[in-house]
């Protein structure tokens, strides 16, 4: 999700009032600046407002805005707290800084500044739909399915919430509930990629590869350079052992983005695959560290230790695997179970 700029006015005042004018062109003038993706003059006009007034909540809020969306995230959390030490209650900056805390991964940050945003507003569908998502990362699936049908209420014909509810009955193997939700929102939105991939998941789960194809060329299709489209369709090539396919689309996958540890993953698949077990080791704890949430990264770590001869971490990553649902017992090897 984007964050939100404040947009100021200019209005002509008195002599009295140039001080508040100034301000507000100095706003203004960032806005502009910063929309057209000049971002250096953006910040430096920001700075100048921010010289007038230090506690200038709207210049903190978009200088904060400027960096999130070059994401410096870390930076641009402390530009929000500036925002609200200056304006309390300030509710766009709330908005931001849970967005911001999303994308550092605090998901417990940005709910309680979710649960802030639903004191100030109640009935704010996107407050629930950000509520779903991080309950989601968090892995508490029925805290996600409870936010997302509760924005699903109050914004019954947005298909980004569809998509989302549906993935959640994904994540909690609820195929049926997750496909429904997921036609839904193909009716209200026939050209939304994310339904064809999510779609495309499932069909992967049931072991239906030749579905699953077409949903991801059709995903594909309206967005041919999405990473996360080419990774899955990558995991899709690793499933039916075309493994220079995989690594081709895995790899252009990391080229778009270098920051999704689901494509790591793939890529450790890749190499397990190729018996190249110390660099699908080396790979797979790299996307531990990125996303301690990805699917099934505890199977395949386990795996690749098993392979490489491993016991221990691999047995300690079969039992990881198992209390996450990643996989039934019947999947860990007989060494790995208790005598």
């Amino acid at each position: 999700m984007r964050n939100i700029l404040f947009l100021g006015l200019v209005f002509l005042m008195g002599c009295g009032d140039r001080r508040e004018t100034r301000l507000q062109r100095f706003l203004l003038q960032g806005n502009i600046l910063a929309q057209d993706h000049q971002e250096q003059e953006a910040e430096y006009y920001l700075r100048e407002a921010l010289k007038l007034d230090s506690c200038f909540a709207d210049a903190w809020n978009n200088l904060g805005t400027l960096y999130f969306n070059q994401k410096r995230y870390t930076e641009a959390l402390e530009l929000y707290d500036h925002a609200l030490d200056c304006k309390s209650g300030y509710l766009q900056v709330y908005f931001n800084r849970a967005n911001t805390a999303y994308e550092l991964k605090e998901y417990y940050k940005a709910l309680a500044d979710i649960e802030k945003i639903l004191t100030l507003k109640p009935d704010t569908a996107v407050a629930y739909f950000m509520q779903g998502l991080n309950y989601s990362r968090l892995r508490d699936f029925d805290k996600s399915l409870r936010a997302f049908h509760r924005a699903r209420q109050l914004d019954p014909s947005n298909a980004e919430i569809l998509v989302n509810l549906g993935t959640v009955h994904y994540y909690q193997k609820q195929f049926d509930s997750a496909r429904v939700v997921l036609e839904q929102a193909e009716r209200v939105a026939p050209q939304e990629a994310n339904i064809f991939n999510a779609l495309a998941m499932i069909d992967i789960e049931l072991k239906r590869y030749p579905q699953a194809a077409l949903h991801l060329g059709k995903a594909l299709e309206l967005r041919p350079a999405d990473p996360f489209f080419l990774n899955n369709r990558g995991y899709l090539a690793l499933l039916t052992k075309d493994l220079p396919s995989a690594k081709e689309d895995i790899d252009r996958s990391i080229m778009e983005d270098p920051d999704n540890g689901w494509a790591y993953r793939n890529k450790g698949i890749y190499y397990s695959m190729m018996e190249n077990h110390q660099d699908a080791i080396r790979l797979l704890e790299q996307a531990l560290k990125m996303d301690p949430f990805i699917e099934k990264i505890h199977f395949y770590l386990a795996e690749a230790y098993y392979k490489a001869g491993d016991n221990d971490r691999a047995c300690s990553n079969y039992a990881k695997a198992v209390a996450r649902n990643e996989v039934d017992d019947s999947e860990v090897p007989k060494r790995c179970k208790p005598q």
